[in-house]
């Protein structure tokens, strides 16, 4: 009569054992949306992580970092220009990284990222925060380069 008893023991502690087991190793989202962007935009080279941020490298931007999510947004992206007035090419880089990270039609994202960029100057000054489509765009330049930071935040 324990027999019964014996094999719902035993299966019991397999069951166990199983759930207890570790998981296989998942790459990280933040890994996976790096590698969705080097497939979908040309010239675009994944380097070093490090302190939650993904360093990327092309040809148009001078620096370009994916940040990851974390306590205060949900992704960033900050792309840095060599110009006060970035070329049309790093426009175009920008909006499609950030149409890619923030599942944005790229129109949108487009709109959003010159009009933070063209807002610099002399109205305005050298340092302009604003929000389009549900992202945060914060746009600086100095005398030499001008940077852009698109993001969102974890409760959006």
């Amino acid at each position: 009569m324990s027999s019964p008893r014996l094999s719902l023991a035993a299966s019991l502690c397999l069951i166990a054992a199983i759930a207890a087991a570790p998981s296989p190793a998942r790459a990280d989202r933040c890994d996976d949306l790096a590698a969705q962007l080097k497939s979908h935009i040309d010239g675009l080279h994944v380097g070093k992580t490090a302190a939650n941020a993904i360093f990327l490298s092309h040809p148009a931007a001078k620096q370009l970092i994916l940040g990851c999510p974390n306590r205060k947004f949900s992704n960033e992206l900050i792309a840095g220009a060599d110009s006060r007035k970035p070329k049309p090419e790093f426009y175009d880089l920008v909006a499609q990284a950030s149409a890619i990270i923030f599942t944005i039609p790229k129109p949108d994202t487009l709109k959003g990222i010159t009009r933070c960029i063209k807002r610099m100057g002399l109205l305005h000054g050298d340092d302009v925060r604003m929000r389009y489509r549900r992202l945060n765009m914060h746009c600086t330049r100095t005398k030499t380069n001008a940077a852009i930071a698109v993001s969102r935040g974890n409760d959006e």
